[in-house]
């Protein structure tokens, strides 16, 4: 057992995490967020603003500051497709997608602009150490420079979600929504305001997403990149049926491919391709069965009816 790809398959899971539960709690509202890639870029942007800026700072009060930043970023970032779809009715995809590349091109912008590197100006100045979310004990412990506490984020955020959605009034009022818009309506929830907050929340956890993996595993910004996790993040979410402990395994399986494959190709003759095929597969497969469970109640849902029909007949 090699402790390092274990440090790097948690590393790498740590980000899928947090982002396969962003996607998770906005469906739980009957919602997509497909925007995780710029709620990402977002936080990771005023995180890697913050952490460059901010030297001076005690680390504990800089470690709050940060995690705070990320994830007011990420928020901000997903609660414009929530206004726009509780105010306009614009579909989240449509607006989610459009703030990808919003925020694609504002770090375009801002990092030569303000945050380049000594001699490159397609990346930003490295992050210190000290400075970063690595700590030198979890590096120790794994043999890997890219573990970072953003695990335990990863876990907080998880164990929050599910206090949340299971045992907080809030949680119901969200869950309501996500199954039946208008009888929500129709109970007395705010349906608007719950859309707004879903997205926000959703928003934040890709923020915070963001934050762990430009401040803590990349220690910089890189221009003309839209981070993969975003996407990836969906995968994640329809194999762990949206639940956080599920989303929390698929993160490992899909963290153990992504390490994996760069490993298998060095010392096999099989492309590091074939990782990217087996999602895809995976994803074709969970979407098929969420689309045969969905025309399967369809129909049951017929076949009730028509005997309910009958029997009203028969009596009559």
């Amino acid at each position: 057992m090699n402790i390092e790809r274990i440090g790097n398959t948690l590393a790498t899971a740590t980000t899928l995490l947090l982002v396969g539960l962003s996607v998770s709690f906005a469906f739980k509202t009957g919602l997509f967020n497909i925007g995780g890639s710029g709620q990402m870029l977002i936080g990771g942007l005023l995180g890697s603003m913050f952490a460059l800026s901010a030297t001076s700072m005690p680390r504990p009060l800089f470690f709050i500051l940060l995690i705070l930043i990320g994830v007011a970023g990420g928020a901000l970032w997903g609660v414009v497709p929530g206004l726009l779809k509780a105010l306009f009715n614009v579909h989240e995809v449509v607006s989610t997608i459009m703030m990808n590349w919003i925020a694609y091109w504002l770090v375009f912008y801002i990092v030569p602009g303000y945050l380049k590197a000594e001699y490159l100006e397609t990346e930003s100045k490295s992050i210190a150490i000290s400075r970063s979310l690595r700590t030198p004990w979890l590096t120790n412990l794994f043999s890997s420079e890219y573990v970072n506490y953003g695990i335990f984020l990863g876990i907080l955020a998880m164990v929050l979600l599910k206090i949340i959605l299971d045992k907080t009034t809030l949680g119901f009022e969200l869950k309501a929504v996500g199954y039946n818009r208008n009888c929500a309506e129709y109970a007395g929830i705010k349906v608007n305001r719950n859309i707004v907050i879903s997205m926000m929340i959703a928003g934040a956890l890709s923020g915070l997403a963001g934050l762990t993996y430009y401040t803590g595993y990349a220690l910089n910004m890189q221009i003309g990149v839209m981070p993969s996790q975003g996407f990836d993040g969906i995968a994640v979410s329809l194999l762990g049926a949206g639940t956080p402990i599920g989303v929390a395994l698929s993160s490992i399986f899909f963290g153990v491919l992504h390490v994996g494959k760069g490993f298998m190709s060095a010392n096999t003759i099989v492309p590091p391709e074939i990782a990217d095929t087996i999602i895809a597969v995976i994803i074709y497969f969970t979407a098929t069965s969420l689309l045969f469970k969905r025309f399967w109640g369809t129909i049951s849902k017929k076949i009730r009816t028509r005997q309910t029909a009958g029997l009203s007949a028969e009596e009559v």
